[in-house]
């Protein structure tokens, strides 16, 4: 039918609780609030790609390129709406019910139709009050990416829907943790994951306190002590976790107000960051420790999956100017509690307790603290309150990658400097953000000289903290080209902070630009071990041992990354090449066709449409790479390098080279341009970068 285009999308179908009957008592509140709900969701949609389709009185349609962005905004739809009902009466506040679904549409007219949004439609209801309700569909592709538990729903029909599907609801981070009195005064809290929730089970939770005072009083007689001893544990067969390794699990916030949960979520990286300054120490990432965020699994399960024997977990809770935070250490093994205790201080006081608890789970460890005087955080710190809370908010945006939330970071990074003219953990970071800027956007003469000044002066003010030199490492090498001094900084880094993962994960990705294979790998691999489920070491190592010409590792690495975030762009990239170089043309097509990001998934059809010897195809998706791969100059060149066609490559080359495209750095070990090496007119593009002569 003409006019019509049918394509995969996912649908957000949203529908405000209780408007009919708030229309009927009060039709100019209705209205008000009606005003108010569509400016502040119209504000959220783009900035998760999605298109407002139509209203339907007080519902929206939407569209979204992915599961992942749908199911991102439907929670920060809620998350906006719980903090703005926090203090209003029930009569105003706003409350929406959302359902997810990903199918078939059918665009005809400025409209929307098919299963995708039928669905969405009929599973909306079930989501409650403040609720989000996703198809299995949904879950199936983000449940890896997100940060967030799923609790499958009963069995329901849904009318006109002939196909039965499972249904889950979305948990959010705030609907275990909102206080019901609204009182200011502190209580004591557990911080137990393993929760239950239900009046039938109120007597498992008066047993679980009983049994939690008798394990206490266990732990504390020697005697009865049944934890073994890391001499104990080594010695057993297919044991290979370290006795002296922990992973800090993303602290809850008990405050009440979601708007509090940058606070939380800041706190926990920062003891990340703590503990990892203790040498002996094995301490996992934040990017893998916080895919257990909210989720309800055992200590054994988490401790298992991150190779860890210790977890460190708790609660925060922020009211006025002070904080009280519950810490426990925990045997991963079997969830005996090691050590507990709880810091009631003033919020001055919070970098204090940091390093009161770094040192007490040290010392549970048994292992030795660095000397205070030669701590990388003493300098880096901020005695300001309110530029600690600004760095705080800039963190949590920034942690989200993505451009909108990486501008968003800049502005609380400027307010935190503004009011600490010497916070360098700030400098640092925003450096980060604005590299980040520069190179989504292409706006890397403005952005990049912003990124060098911050770097230097973070290295200036606190030159013993490894996130300034990764930063100057970072600026030096991707964007100055200053290879010997950008590997220089990011070898300092790692030196400052050995157990950090992204100190690894950048210095791997350095090192097999310079041809340095073996090292590179494992560099990568150490990354991996630190940062195990977490999406850039998987693919950097994926990266490393592409250029080595290790296909099937590098094929399962992809993969790996693949299954923790099926929605990252380039998801599929390397699992394209491989397919190429292998010479498998169905392989890397079908891999290619799965690629989220368009530019990507352009230039990886136009390769695999020739490995598969298609010419009239091929062409024809080159062609469509031309026309629309805006800032893919190295993708054009690699793809005539595998054609074959040296003069078209080296001229895309050199419009790589020129136009700086950080892309152009993997040209002297990248196995795609392996045909051009012998050309003279290579060499001399390697010379002039400043790269060795070979890999």
């Amino acid at each position: 039918m003409s006019g019509e285009q049918r394509t995969l999308a996912a649908i957000m179908f949203t529908d405000m609780v209780g408007y009919s009957a708030l229309s009927q008592r009060d039709d100019k509140l209705a209205l008000e609030l009606l005003e108010e709900h569509r400016q502040l969701l119209r504000e959220i949609f783009p900035r998760f790609n999605g298109t407002e389709i139509k209203t339907i009185g007080d519902a929206f349609l939407i569209e979204f390129h992915s599961a992942l962005e749908a199911a991102q905004c439907a929670i920060e739809i809620q998350r906006t709406l719980a903090k703005r009902n926090h203090d209003v009466t029930a009569d105003r506040r706003i409350e929406l019910k959302i359902g997810l679904h990903i199918g078939d549409v059918v665009h005809r007219g400025g409209d929307v139709y098919g299963d995708g949004v039928n669905i969405a439609s009929r599973i909306e209801p079930l989501a409650g009050a403040g609720g989000i309700c996703v198809s299995m569909d949904v879950e199936r592709q983000i449940r890896n990416a997100l940060e967030a538990r799923f609790e499958k729903l009963a069995p329901t029909e849904l009318k006109n829907i002939s196909v039965a599907m499972d249904l889950f609801r979305i948990v959010l981070p705030w609907e275990q943790r909102a206080q019901a009195d609204g009182e200011v005064k502190f209580k004591e809290t557990s911080v137990s994951r393993r929760s239950f929730s239900g009046s039938p089970l109120v007597w498992v939770g008066a047993i679980a306190l009983i049994a939690a005072g008798l394990c206490w009083w266990w732990l504390a007689h020697p005697r009865h002590k049944a934890i073994p001893t890391p001499r104990q544990s080594e010695a057993t067969a297919g044991s290979a976790i370290s006795q002296k390794s922990i992973a800090v699990l993303p602290l809850l916030n008990e405050s009440g107000d979601p708007g509090d949960e940058y606070f939380s979520d800041g706190l926990s990286e920062e003891l990340i960051a703590a503990l990892a300054q203790i040498r002996e120490l094995k301490v996992i990432g934040r990017s893998s420790s916080f895919r257990f965020k909210d989720r309800k699994e055992e200590p054994k399960t988490i401790g298992e999956k991150l190779g860890v024997s210790t977890l460190l977990e708790g609660t925060v809770r922020k009211q006025g100017n002070r904080v009280r935070i519950v810490a426990e250490l925990v045997h991963a093994a079997d969830g005996i509690e090691l050590w507990s205790r709880t810091f009631d201080r003033e919020l001055k006081d919070i970098f204090a307790v940091q390093s009161e608890i770094a040192a007490a789970v040290a010392e549970s460890l048994k292992v030795a603290l660095l000397g205070k005087e030669n701590s990388p955080h003493k300098s880096a710190e901020t005695s300001s309150v309110d530029a600690h809370n600004a760095y705080l908010q800039g963190h949590f945006y920034f942690q989200r990658r993505n451009l909108d939330d990486y501008r968003r970071a800049v502005g609380y990074f400027d307010q935190a400097i503004a009011i600490d003219p010497d916070y360098a953990l700030a400098y640092a970071e925003r450096s980060e953000a604005w590299t980040l800027i520069g190179d989504l956007t292409g706006e890397g003469k403005t952005a990049w000289p912003k990124a060098k000044t911050d770097a230097e002066k973070a290295v200036a003010i606190a030159p013993l903290l490894a996130e300034a030199h990764g930063a100057l490492g970072w600026v030096r090498f991707f964007t100055e080209w200053k290879f010997a001094q950008g590997l220089g900084e990011l070898r300092r880094a790692k030196e400052l902070s050995p157990a950090n993962p992204t100190a690894n994960d950048l210095l791997a990705r350095v090192i097999v630009y310079l041809g340095k294979l073996d090292e590179a790998e494992q560099q990568a691999r150490q990354a991996v071990e630190l940062d195990p489920l977490s999406v850039p070491p998987h693919d950097n190592l994926a990266r490393v041992l592409f250029m080595q010409g290790k296909l099937d590792d590098a094929d399962g690495a992809a993969r790996k990354a693949a299954e923790l975030q099926p929605t990252a762009a380039s998801s599929h990239r390397f699992q394209a090449l491989v397919a190429v170089q292998r010479g498998d043309g169905e392989t890397a097509l079908r891999e290619a066709q799965l690629e989220p990001d368009e530019s990507y998934r352009r230039f990886e059809v136009a390769v695999a449409q020739y490995a598969r010897g298609d010419r009239k195809a091929a062409d024809a998706a080159l062609a469509d790479l031309l026309a629309n791969g805006r800032g893919l100059a190295y993708q054009i060149a690699q793809v005539y390098a595998v054609r074959g066609e040296t003069d078209k490559a080296l001229e895309w080359l050199q419009t790589s080279f020129d136009t700086h495209d950080t892309g152009t750095l993997a040209i002297l070990v990248d196995p795609l341009l392996r045909g051009l090496r012998d050309d003279p007119r290579y060499k001399n593009l390697v010379a002039k970068m400043g790269l060795p002569a070979t890999p």
